[in-house]
């Protein structure tokens, strides 16, 4: 029988109050939550395993002397209203647990520090009214990738991988998963020391590209965002949280498609589907970029832009087919980068083969194997 661990009962609490669910939730998973809870008996591993997967949080945080200081959902997301986080997705509330989880994962792999050179979060500073073009072409210069650069890229997939490693090496981590959620295509998580973005993997490849710098705008802005496709959604927020999330759509765009190379690229083209389809490729973006532009130009009706993008979503969902290999699956959720240094730490013997997996989101018997595929190359 596996020995019972000491745990404070508030660190129970806190996992389970952090995840939103009550006493008696959390009692109806595991049988001796009452007691745990009380102090009157403690987890094995195993259950702390199970534990940590349920409420997604670490679990070497089951071992600290008190629970960490970390904001809640509402806190992170100061700047939006209290009726749009009430109204987020149960699944969409449940992965902004798992990214926390993966911000705390790295300040224990790092010992609190980025191992980037430098920090775009704190490097660059611009003001509320800052003119976004600007903004997008002084991003740009920090990044130091070219539009060349960005347009001799022969695949979407080339870009979206460069653009990750970009990012990182400006001190933003990259996370991937399947949403399982059609109208979210990410969101980030702002933090001094770990900035992170978080992707539906589940979206297009050039979807995952803008969300990438709608959420850099956010981070840049020092907040937190989510970029999201629902219906109506910027049109019912108020004040600083719509204004923030129009300048962070319209860095996105104008940093993909710089407003001098756009205007350049339609000499000589009319405003048709064919026309963004060409550009969309020519710039590694998506249809829906380029369109947005002629509709804010008034080259096209809001009625021709809302029908072609339906009609690009519909093409897109009827050919979507989940699955893959697991092993490559994670590493592109988590990136190559947070696995050497998940593989540092355990191989300089600083973490063991079952925190090891913790840190991969995977069981220790398949550590092995994730080692071989990442020994490979690039996912």
């Amino acid at each position: 029988m596996s020995e019972q661990l000491p745990v404070n009962p508030a660190l129970l609490a806190w996992a389970r109050e952090r995840a939103g669910q009550s006493v008696e939730e959390a009692a109806q998973k595991f049988r001796r939550w009452v007691d745990w809870e009380a102090g009157t008996a403690s987890p094995t591993y195993p259950q702390l395993e199970q534990l940590s997967d349920a409420f997604k949080v670490p679990i070497a945080v089951f071992f600290f002397p008190e629970p960490p200081e970390v904001p809640s959902i509402n806190e992170t997301f100061r700047t939006l209203p209290e009726e749009a986080l009430n109204e987020l997705p149960s699944r969409l509330r449940m992965l902004l647990r798992k990214a926390k989880a993966m911000q705390l994962n790295l300040a224990d792999l790092t010992d609190g520090r980025n191992p980037a050179e430098r920090l775009i979060t704190n490097d660059l500073t611009f003001p509320a009214n800052v003119d976004i073009a600007e903004m997008a072409a002084v991003v740009r210069d920090y990044l130091g990738v070219t539009l060349d650069d960005q347009m001799s890229w022969r695949t979407t997939d080339d870009a979206l991988k460069a653009w990750r490693t970009a990012l990182l090496e400006a001190g933003v981590f990259v996370f991937k998963d399947a949403f399982r959620l059609e109208n979210f295509s990410g969101f980030c998580l702002f933090d001094e020391e770990f900035p992170i973005i978080y992707v539906n993997n589940s979206v297009t490849k050039t979807r995952q590209i803008f969300t990438y710098f709608h959420e850099l705008a956010h981070l840049i802005f020092h907040t937190s965002g989510i970029d999201t496709a629902r219906d109506g959604y910027i049109a019912r927020l108020v004040g600083d949280a719509r204004q923030i999330e129009i300048a962070c759509n319209s860095f996105a765009g104008q940093f993909l498609v710089p407003e001098n190379a756009f205007n350049q690229a339609m000499t000589g083209r009319d405003a048709s589907e064919a026309t963004a389809e060409a550009l969309a490729a020519r710039f590694n973006v998506s249809r829906e970029v380029i369109f947005r532009r002629l509709l804010d130009q008034g080259s096209v009706t809001e009625r021709d832009y809302d029908a072609a993008v339906q009609r690009w979503n519909d093409q897109r969902n009827v050919s979507r087919t989940p699955g893959g290999n697991q092993y490559w699956n994670t590493l592109a959720y988590l990136g190559r980068e947070y696995v050497a240094l998940a593989l540092s730490q355990y191989h300089r013997n600083r973490i063991d083969e079952t925190q090891l997996a913790e840190f991969l989101n995977t069981k220790p018997r398949y550590v092995g194997t994730l080692e071989e595929y990442y020994s490979r190359g690039t996912a």
